[in-house]
């Protein structure tokens, strides 16, 4: 009887206890943001071009090729007209002319408002290539971390337009 419990103890003494390393952690957030207004204007330049085969200047005193005026520290340059004349009569020819006017140059500080209360553009300036993006208004945006409900994201709502609401939760275990 000695033989079977002595094998008994020695097996119970081998085993040894399990230590790990545990760490939990738990993490929520609500994130609500409301678009800012913006504009991005760019102005168009003055162009003009000519081109064209068997054509030349008129032959009176004031006949000159077309061109730009030089504008001014508010104006856009303008055209100034050409006179252009056949080279040789009766031959074939070709011409083209084109002309674009300029946006005017407005004074610093011209340009896009934006309203103190809505946040929203009221006026944009009036250029040849100009993007607005109308603000955000937060309406009902809301959201909130609840400490009574164990740290869950709550009463996450919707606002108006251009807003972005965004809860998250996260839970962490680590054993090594």
């Amino acid at each position: 009887m000695k033989r079977i419990v002595l094998p008994a103890l020695l097996f119970t003494s081998l085993a040894a206890p399990a230590f790990a390393d545990i760490t939990h952690s738990l993490s929520s957030s609500v994130q609500l943001t409301v678009d800012g207004a913006s504009s991005v204007a760019a102005r168009v330049p003055s162009t003009y071009s000519v081109s064209g085969t068997n054509i030349k200047v008129g032959t009176g005193n004031s006949d000159v090729f077309g061109g730009l005026t030089a504008g001014s520290a508010t104006a856009a340059p303008t055209m100034k007209a050409g006179t252009y004349d056949l080279n040789v009569s009766g031959n074939q020819f070709s011409f083209s002319e084109s002309w674009l006017q300029g946006d005017a140059i407005p004074a610093i500080n011209a340009g896009s408002t934006v309203s103190t209360t809505t946040g929203q553009v009221q006026s944009i300036p009036a250029f040849g290539s100009t993007t607005t993006f109308a603000g955000g208004t937060k309406g009902t945006l809301a959201g909130g971390v609840s400490s009574l409900s164990g740290g869950t994201v709550t009463s996450l709502v919707a606002g108006g337009a251009g807003t972005t609401a965004i809860g998250q939760f996260i839970s962490t275990l680590n054993v090594k």
